[in-house]
């Protein structure tokens, strides 16, 4: 197979826009491509899947070990001629090791391009190559591409290259199609006015100035490696998911809902702005996503509000992360004015103003839950500027550097917090969830039928 990643030197260096620039440009060409980003992120893959047409995928050597990394890219990208993988931060940023774009192409032996922002820099350029090219012995990277490259500098860096030995990719030069951001991160690709022909213009610059020809000659890697594909098993009863997808609930891993649909369970979608209730279903899952931004829209759709209350305290199976979890509170302050959320979780949520708890984390279970037992752990994510008056201590998460702190709202049917979390990384997290939605599909039709007796 043909697989590349895009890196970058810093987070901000603009290997998004290379990425879908690159993406645009092979399905103009009327080729087939896949997408993944490294690490845990949702935003980029959703710019990822608007100029493809098809779900982007996580690659997180953290969640996950080097069979599932390795199964995850291969199953994903078999129909495609070739993978295109975004990295995450700079090449090399990680946590104890894991986490990295460069860890990725170490367990998939991926060649790696590198972008480089080249604004405010000259001969300084072939500093950072030369630092990127020799941190590690085995670097991966085959070239580089500039971006915000001034053309009258192009001949210096292709002299560059020849002088380091590495290629000369190509270059995007300053444009005025932008993608804005806000302090979270990009916008969601649905937000973006115009989102169809802005990457439509970024496929024209990159077929101009990118050399697609000789990247995709790069990309092909002979040393295909062997799979340990996870084994899951179909549970009998097939039950029904229901998952919040619009503009306020947005953030969902496409491999989640895949590896839940392995299990046998059909996937249903209800917007929590727009629809009276939640579809029939055996369990729920409210997705994270910006929910302070429809707070007023969200409070307004009081049937909905009542309808996912009822079902929570009726026994349905939920996860709630993050966006999900302030959606299930009580409140959500913002300024002076306070909007009613759905009330399950008996708190008020508000903008610390910073970001809270970021990163990587691991969690151990205080108590038995939905997803797990007492005492066992499981990896999870966070990234958010809101908090809780109420975060519960159904888990006490752990950072790498020793920090700790409780968190989660758990019950046998719920778990609700800030922590998000990828199924592929404990497979067993995902069955327990299923098979908790069984039953509870299983009691429900139970007592429908003797309603109807």
């Amino acid at each position: 197979m043909r697989r590349i990643i895009i890196a970058g030197t810093h987070s901000g260096c603009g290997k998004t826009t290379v990425t879908c620039a690159l993406l645009s440009a092979l399905r103009q060409r009327g080729l087939k491509a896949a997408s993944f980003k490294c690490g845990p992120d949702y935003i980029d893959p959703m710019f990822h899947s608007k100029v493809i047409g098809v779900p982007s995928h996580n690659l997180d050597s953290f969640f996950c070990d080097d069979d599932t990394i390795r199964h995850l890219l291969s199953v994903n990208g078999e129909n495609s001629d070739i993978s295109v993988i975004e990295g995450v931060m700079g090449y090399y940023d990680d946590v104890d090791g894991r986490g990295s774009a460069y860890s990725i192409a170490e367990i998939t032996r991926t060649p790696v391009v590198v972008v480089i922002n080249c604004k405010g820099m000259s001969g300084s350029i072939g500093a950072v190559m030369n630092g990127f090219l020799t941190y590690k012995n085995n670097s991966r990277i085959v070239g580089f591409i500039f971006d915000r490259l001034p053309q009258r500098l192009c001949g210096m860096v292709r002299e560059l290259c020849k002088e380091l030995g590495t290629e000369f990719l190509g270059c995007l030069p300053v444009t005025d199609i932008t993608v804005e951001s806000r302090r979270l991160g990009l916008v969601a690709a649905d937000e973006v006015e115009g989102i169809i022909e802005k990457t439509a213009r970024l496929g024209e610059l990159a077929e101009q100035y990118i050399e697609i020809d000789r990247l995709l000659e790069l990309a092909v890697c002979e040393d295909e490696f062997a799979l340990n594909e996870p084994t899951i098993t179909a549970i009998n009863e097939k039950s029904v998911i229901a998952v919040a997808k619009d503009e306020a609930f947005c953030f969902i891993y496409a491999d989640n809902l895949r590896l839940l649909e392995k299990f046998g369970c059909r996937i249903v979608y209800f917007s929590p702005l727009r629809d009276s209730s939640i579809p029939e279903a055996d369990g729920l899952i409210l997705s994270g996503g910006y929910p302070e931004l429809h707070a007023e829209e969200l409070s307004q759709n009081t049937s909905m509000r009542k309808s996912i209350l009822e079902a929570v305290m009726n026994g349905m199976p939920v996860i709630a992360e993050c966006g999900g979890f302030m959606y299930l509170n009580s409140t959500m302050r913002i300024a002076d004015e306070v909007y009613g959320m759905v009330g399950v979780v008996n708190g008020e949520v508000y903008d610390t103003g910073k970001l809270q708890r970021f990163g990587y984390i691991t969690l151990t279970a205080n108590e038995d839950n939905l997803l797990c037992r007492k005492g066992e752990k499981l990896k999870a994510h966070e990234f958010h500027y809101w908090d809780s008056t109420f975060c519960g201590d159904g888990f006490t998460a752990e950072k790498s550097d020793g920090r700790t702190w409780r968190c989660g709202v758990c019950t046998d049917t719920m778990y609700a917090g800030f922590p998000h979390f990828y199924f592929c990384s404990d497979i067993e997290m995902a069955e327990r969830f299923v098979r908790k939605c069984a039953e509870y599909g299983g009691k429900n039709g139970a007592d429908k039928a003797d309603q109807a007796d």
